[in-house]
């Protein structure tokens, strides 16, 4: 028997499964006791815990719970047992002390600002499971192995005969049948299969129900007596399912793990996502966005590495106050150090772009001092760059080419760096 430690990294989100990427925008990603939280809701067996976010808390949690306890590091991110980012204690002072080491710690860049305290289980036997949206083959997957724990992703490398992937029709979806299906796959023993096939119907009904991208359990354990309880868990919420679940995005939603720039455009609905580069990208649909970041990336090759800064898609009728709004967040990040401003015009036109630069350049005043770039074509770009050209400002160069203006960009950049 072994007391409970925990799952340590997330299967579904490594590259060996080849099935989802799982660190993606658009998405809610829960903390454990987040997802535990929505696991009791839908009837999967949990182990009673509370959140702390002191010491003091910690240890009055664990004398409520008048048992052996687990603390455990709440953020999103796995390996937090090789951190040392839980811990077993056996008393409410220990409890406390084990707190107050883990709360302040960095895992991997992210810092531990409040813990689960949980009673502590013996294991038998530790087991794998998840679901996840299979974008790859535009359907659901299905994911189970009798041999959870903590080195799973390294099971998937090495033995991944022992990891079934069973895939899951959206229409007829998962029933007692179709779990035992899984569960047979991925080898669950037969004294606790019947119990493993309940909590699978049950976690398909947290997948559906609260439309997730990803629903995982590791480890999903049997105790001594044969008893299955999802120990650790972990969650994404579909955001383009937001209007329907507002109440449990809101409250599950962790702004304060999201970058300020990132909370602000939010705010202000755009299309945001804050790099790590020196170049601001604005673009008008995902895919010339995510080509300009592209051709970006190769011009600063040439100009000491620099990279691009952000992603920010304006859309396909933006606004000139849209523009200026993206201006606004990207013109105030301190490691922008050029802006590139690539349109081509179509339902926004080109002229709605070059006035809410204007405008945008307008409403920062004298505290702007960083190059703009802007490369605008298509629908009614000769009054755009018309516009452009009668505010001759100074921190505003107009390119025809869209790789001309990315060279621009990062050479503007590079030098500024």
């Amino acid at each position: 028997m072994r007391l409970s430690a925990v799952s340590l990294g997330s299967l579904a989100t490594a590259a060996a499964t080849g099935a989802a990427d799982h660190e993606e925008r658009g998405a809610v990603d829960l903390f454990e006791y987040q997802a535990k939280e929505l696991f009791a809701k839908h009837g999967v067996p949990v182990l009673p815990g509370e959140v702390a976010t002191t010491a003091e808390q910690a240890a009055e949690i664990a004398g409520r719970l008048g048992t052996d306890v687990v603390v455990k590091a709440q953020v999103k991110t796995g390996g937090r047992g090789k951190a040392g980012g839980v811990k077993l204690a056996t008393s409410a002072e220990e409890a406390g002390e084990k707190a107050a080491a883990i709360l302040g710690m960095d895992i991997k860049g992210h810092t531990v600002h409040k813990v689960l305290v949980t009673e502590a289980s013996d294991i038998a036997d530790e087991y794998y499971f998840s679901f996840l949206l299979d974008r790859a083959n535009r359907s659901y997957l299905a994911m189970c192995s009798a041999d959870g724990g903590m080195e799973i992703e390294q099971l998937a490398v090495e033995r991944p005969d022992a990891l079934a992937k069973v895939p899951v029709d959206a229409v007829k979806g998962v029933d007692a049948a179709k779990a035992r299906e899984i569960a047979e796959a991925g080898r669950i023993p037969a004294e606790v299969i019947d119990q493993a096939v309940d909590i699978i119907v049950k976690l398909w009904d947290v997948f559906t129900g609260e439309e997730a991208t990803l629903v995982e359990v590791n480890p999903l354990v049997r105790t001594p007596d044969n008893k299955v309880v999802a120990l650790d868990g972990k969650v994404t919420l579909d955001e383009n399912a937001d209007f329907r679940h507002k109440d449990v995005h809101d409250a599950y939603r962790d702004i304060s793990a999201t970058d300020p720039l990132e909370v602000r455009a939010k705010e202000k609905g755009l299309n945001y996502v804050k790099l790590d580069g020196e170049v601001g990208i604005i673009g008008n649909g995902a895919g010339l966005v995510m080509s300009t970041l592209d051709v970006v990336a190769y011009a600063g090759e040439e100009h000491g590495g620099v990279k691009p800064a952000n992603f920010l898609d304006i859309g396909g009728g933006a606004s000139a106050q849209v523009m200026a709004d993206g201006l606004e967040i990207i013109l105030s990040d301190p490691s922008v150090k050029s802006v590139f401003v690539n349109v081509f015009g179509g339902i926004t036109s080109c002229d709605a772009v070059a006035n809410g630069i204007v405008q945008a350049l307008g409403m920062l005043g004298d505290k702007e001092t960083k190059p703009l770039v802007v490369r605008l074509d298509g629908n009614n770009v000769d009054e755009g760059r018309r516009i452009l050209a009668d505010a001759n400002h100074p921190l505003v160069t107009v390119v025809d080419t869209m790789d001309g203006a990315a060279e621009r960009a990062a050479e503007l950049a590079g030098k500024a760096s």
